[in-house]
């Protein structure tokens, strides 16, 4: 989908954004100039966090592009039911056994295909990411650029927790429901 693959783009660009900061941040320790560290440490930290805002919203859309696809999944298995349906009735009448078992089979298929293909749609919708307050992560920034410089920062800051930001990461089980939806698909 085009508009996830901008906001895919846009998530990148915010990252390199996001190190030229971290650079200048580094910088402007080693002249002793901590006003101009902390001003580029929260640039840097506004680029980590729209970074994330991006993904996120790349993840959303991805998530309706897969409730649209399910929409028309559903729509066909409702068809392929109805067709069904027609069958079964056919066939009870003849009561032929074999066709009932049959066409039977070829129902429990079908559920099986939509229970695959619902269960991944809800396993993308429920992949988040949360954000910690960007003081805290300024401040930890700001300690971690003077250590990677070598240099003690001469002056006080609180010592807030560090917290990570988390990004969207398709899961082992996910990457199984894709390829068992993937193998269904060309089956039918």
């Amino acid at each position: 989908m085009f508009a996830a693959k901008e906001l895919q783009r846009n998530a990148k660009k915010c990252d390199k954004e996001e190190k030229v900061e971290k650079a200048k941040v580094k910088k402007a320790i080693q002249k002793g100039n901590m006003e101009v560290a902390r001003i580029h440490a929260e640039n840097a930290i506004r680029q980590k966090n729209q970074s994330v805002n991006f993904l996120r919203m790349s993840a959303r859309v991805d998530a309706v592009a897969a409730r649209v696809q399910t929409a028309v999944t559903m729509n066909q298995v409702t068809k392929s039911m109805a067709g069904v349906v027609k069958g079964m009735d056919m066939t009870l009448k003849s009561m032929n056994l074999e066709k009932i078992s049959a066409l039977m089979d070829k129902f429990e298929h079908q559920f099986e295909t939509l229970d695959v293909q619902t269960a991944q749609m809800e396993d993308t919708m429920s992949s988040t990411t949360t954000l910690t307050t960007p003081q805290n992560q300024v401040d930890s920034l700001l300690h971690e650029m003077a250590d990677e410089a070598g240099l003690d920062l001469n002056m006080e800051l609180p010592q807030g927790q560090t917290g990570s930001v988390g990004t969207s990461v398709a899961s082992a089980e996910q990457d199984e429901l894709s390829q068992r939806l993937a193998k269904l698909r060309d089956q039918m």
